[in-house]
């Protein structure tokens, strides 16, 4: 115990050796602070005048604004023109015709696509005429060529160069062990039918002349 206050008192002792403790301290920065080390630099500074506020809205106004309804603008109807509606050619109800492409005979209709044997030379698009027509009918008429109806043509459009379904040719020699298999497609033009013209002039055959024909056998026999 005595040891332990001995070292207090010492350590006491030295530090009031070390430290003095003042009631009136001195401040900081000793040296006086002299402003003439900066050089002063004069500022001249304008003013605009002052602009009037706006007067604010009452408290009994609605703080929106209300904008005036845009003005309806009427305008004139547009002006509707009809047209008229296009008709299709007029043919003569149930024309028909029978017209020879290649080495067939084909029936063919105005307004319809038939498909026939390979047109050499004629492109999609390409206009056409057949001109030998065998045979044109309708409802009550019937136009007979013999073998042709002169002056009769029909007008046709290439749509397409296609080819047929294929077809397997199998070839076969019983006891020489040969076996052939071949797939072949047939080259085919699809056209569609424009119309039948220049078969009026022709004579014609019509019910009433058939009606007639049989009276006079019945009459003959």
């Amino acid at each position: 115990m005595a040891s332990a206050t001995a070292t207090v008192s010492t350590l006491c002792a030295t530090f009031g050796t070390h430290c003095s403790i003042s009631h009136n301290p001195k401040p900081l920065i000793s040296q006086s602070f002299n402003l003439t080390r900066f050089p002063s630099h004069s500022y001249h500074l304008t003013f605009s005048p002052r602009l009037p506020l706006l007067p604010l809205p009452k408290s009994s106004e609605s703080s929106v604004a209300e904008t005036e309804p845009a003005q309806s603008v009427q305008t004139e109807p547009a002006q509707i023109v009809q047209t008229e509606p296009v008709q299709p050619p007029s043919w003569e109800p149930g024309l028909f015709a029978v017209v020879m492409i290649g080495s067939r005979q084909y029936i063919v209709h105005p307004g319809r696509w038939i498909v026939v044997q390979r047109l050499k030379g004629a492109k999609v698009n390409d206009k056409i005429a057949l001109h030998k027509v065998l045979l044109v009918g309708t409802d009550t008429s019937c136009y007979i060529g013999k073998p042709i109806v002169t002056n009769s043509v029909v007008y046709a459009t290439v749509e397409e160069q296609g080819l047929d379904p294929k077809v397997i040719v199998f070839k076969y020699k019983k006891k020489k062990h040969y076996r052939r298999t071949i797939g072949h497609r047939q080259p085919n033009t699809r056209i569609r039918i424009n119309s039948i013209m220049g078969y009026e002039n022709y004579p014609k055959v019509t019910m009433d002349d058939l009606n007639n024909m049989d009276d006079v056998d019945d009459v003959d026999s």
